[in-house]
């Protein structure tokens, strides 16, 4: 399955070089795109926190009864009539691995879209690799760079991309270990099977993985009528309908079956699964992933 629309044109994948070219173009301004976007929703985040080992103060909270009397904090107890534990905060860096789909589906951008997908994704790729970096997180890019701890992280990230020549058209995750966390921005329109197999080896791996599905509106609504050459962008194959408005219907149920399937999965092992039109705001997509990472802490990884 291939993204849609009377004007795709197919992209030549040997122009490798163009291409690469084409992207470092666009990362400066998607690179500010991403931090104003951050900004806007980043008020009370203070990274993914939580009590346990470390030297830094997280907050009181009131004692609960069987908790170890040697960690009640008596000189805040004795300002009020309540027993209060003193927690500390879990200091240990985590690991993200981001991952943008670079294929030529996502330069799709129908006139209903401000943007194409593959702009969105990267500014959703360099609006977390920001917010992580600003909580002191490890942040890599299969066959880009190896995860790091950097307050730029997002600079860098997208300094790094503007310089790769090819980007690989399938995330390489062998060195994803476990508990760490996977990202990956995509449309997710190559076979569900092919999709599965990777994540099935993510889940074995004791990884946990954060999928963000990134659509334009027409590969949702298929609103075409009349004669219409659909071309695949991947490939260049073309298919002609004389009356295109027939085969919406099957084609709405086949796209959303895909979906599912994938979200399923997801929601089946504790995963995340994220939708985003190219029409909608970015923010929402980023809001609801940096939760579903939040709740990620402690995760143990593989299926249930």
């Amino acid at each position: 399955m291939a993204a849609i629309g009377e004007q795709v044109r197919r992209t030549d994948t040997g122009d490798a070089l163009a291409r690469a070219r084409q992207r470092a173009a666009l990362l400066p301004d998607l690179l500010v795109e991403a931090r104003r976007i951050l900004n806007t929703v980043n008020t009370g985040w203070h990274g993914r926190r939580k009590s346990g080992v470390g030297e830094s103060f997280w907050q009181f909270r009131p004692y609960t009864e069987g908790e170890a009397v040697a960690r009640i904090d008596w000189r805040r107890s004795a300002r009020d009539d309540r027993t209060y534990i003193r927690d500390q905060e879990w200091e240990a860096a985590h690991t993200v691995w981001l991952w943008s789909d670079p294929s030529p589906s996502m330069l799709y951008k129908s006139e209903q879209a401000q943007v194409s997908k593959e702009s969105r994704a990267l500014v959703l790729v360099l609006a977390l690799a920001e917010l992580l970096s600003r909580s002191g997180e490890r942040i890599g890019f299969p066959g880009v760079t190896d995860p790091s701890s950097a307050r730029n992280g997002a600079e860098r990230l997208a300094t790094l991309l503007s310089h790769t020549a090819i980007l690989a058209p399938k995330p390489d995750l062998s060195k994803v270990r476990r508990f760490s966390d996977v990202v990956i921005v995509s449309d997710f329109l190559d076979p569900v099977e092919e999709t599965l197999t990777v994540l099935q080896k993510l889940a074995h791996d004791g990884a946990r993985a954060h999928l963000i599905e990134v659509y334009d509106p027409a590969e949702e609504e298929f609103p075409y009528r009349r004669r219409t050459e659909f071309i695949d962008p991947e490939n260049g194959t073309s298919l002609t309908f004389g009356r295109a408005q027939d085969y919406a219907e099957d084609y709405r149920r086949l796209f959303f079956a895909r979906r599912d399937t994938l979200s399923s999965f997801c929601k089946r092992i504790g995963w995340s699964y994220t939708t985003n039109r190219t029409d909608r705001l970015a923010s929402d997509a980023l809001v609801s992933v940096h939760m579903n990472m939040t709740a990620s802490i402690g995760y143990q990884g593989g299926p249930t």
